[in-house]
């Protein structure tokens, strides 16, 4: 059994940069264990499996998985998997929906010269916040002094649960590192993905750590940015306005990402929110499974 592959750089505009996707346009036929072995070989952050919709109105079914474990949702999956299949002629229009485990993931595509470049994804799940956790544990997780760490950090999601933490400066993120031994501890995978820390500015930096599901450091998280600008929105005292920021991510491990990130707050609620940026097509080949 031969699989056709293709990979992409998501959030990026060169080759090289970004966040590398694997994408597997036709998945009918592989078992759950052999998708999670498939991703473990790829050792991306995550990989991509398209199936046949359960409903035909929507696009797709996508599967994602990290090396070590599959995910109800994710950023750059979503990005890469819509921009693959539009380049590969299987997308209606400019609209793809994504049957996946948080729910049906819209997303838009755009289009240069007639050539699709980019594409932008809705979060699934409302935004929902709540549980704080102690800014000591989040320091010793990311290797930090509790100082450097501003505000409450909190759990947050909109598909995906992520521990979100500002830090007081650039300088402070490009510092952080990871301590396995604290999320083991403290921060274990029905807990948290992650910690997602950031610093804000004219622009927004971040970096992202989850190491109990195989992955270090993440060059580009959508899914987690997707929820950080729907949190930045609620801090803004306006109770109806439209929050869009350019977020960063990447840069000190050398795969520089560009995220497009949009809130929209009714009411004092948020009421959606989008990311997106571009993607560069990569490799392609095949997988021998006999």
């Amino acid at each position: 059994m031969k699989v056709p592959f293709q990979t992409v750089d998501v959030f990026t505009d060169r080759k090289f940069g970004g966040n590398p996707l694997a994408v597997i346009p036709d998945a009918r036929g592989l078992t759950t264990e052999q998708m999670q072995s498939i991703a473990a070989e790829f050792n991306l952050a995550e990989t991509t499996f398209v199936l046949p919709p359960k409903d035909p109105k929507n696009t797709a079914q996508v599967r994602i998985f990290t090396p070590k474990s599959e995910m109800p949702f994710a950023g750059h999956p979503n990005v890469g998997t819509a921009f693959v299949l539009a380049r590969m002629g299987r997308a209606t229009g400019d609209r793809l929906v994504f049957e996946e485990k948080a729910g049906l993931v819209p997303l838009d595509l755009t289009r240069q010269n007639g050539t699709v470049v980019a594409a932008r994804l809705a979060a699934p799940q409302p935004l929902t916040s709540g549980e704080k956790v102690a800014p000591e544990i989040v320091a010793q997780a990311v290797g930090l002094a509790p100082a450097d760490i501003v505000g409450q950090p909190m759990i947050a999601s909109t598909g995906n649960n992520f521990l979100f933490a500002e830090v007081r400066s650039r300088e402070t993120l490009k510092a952080a590192s990871y301590n396995i031994e604290t999320f083991r501890q403290h921060l274990p995978m029905e807990r948290t993905v992650g910690v997602h820390l950031y610093v804000t500015g004219a622009d927004i930096q971040s970096r992202m750590f989850a190491p109990l599901f195989g992955v270090p450091e993440d060059p580009a998280t959508g899914s987690a940015n997707i929820t950080l600008i729907g949190l930045l929105a609620l801090r803004e005292p306006q109770p109806d306005l439209t929050f869009t920021r350019t977020i960063g991510q990447g840069v000190d491990m050398g795969r520089p990402s560009v995220l497009e990130a949009t809130a929209e707050k009714k009411g004092g609620k948020i009421v959606a929110a989008y990311i997106g940026g571009r993607c560069v097509p990569m490799l392609s080949g095949t997988i021998d499974l006999t």
